[in-house]
């Protein structure tokens, strides 16, 4: 099982570290201003919703294989259920 560290950057970007196994991956994630008005969870800490979205793409591929940098949005490209699995988990 992965070790996810999410630490704040600036407003709306958070750095994330994965320890998978002593395979450590770094990744910068955006969090779009409208994403948790768009899941319906407004009150939402974004950086609960990172640290969810990397459970989520952690439950799919290694983290070796999580992009380096990319907006939450993106997600949804690759794995269609994103948003909704998201509402589930969340509420």
């Amino acid at each position: 099982m992965a070790e996810v560290h999410v630490l704040p950057m600036a407003p709306g970007e958070f750095g994330v570290e994965c320890d998978e196994g002593g395979t450590v991956t770094h990744h910068t994630v955006t969090v779009p201003e409208r994403l948790l008005d768009d899941i319906g969870l407004p009150r939402l800490d974004p950086l609960r919703l990172v640290e969810e979205s990397f459970a989520f793409l952690l439950e799919r591929e290694p983290a070796t294989s999580i992009m380096a940098s990319f907006a939450l949005t993106d997600i949804s490209r690759f794995f269609p259920e994103y948003v909704e699995e998201m509402r589930t988990r969340l509420r």
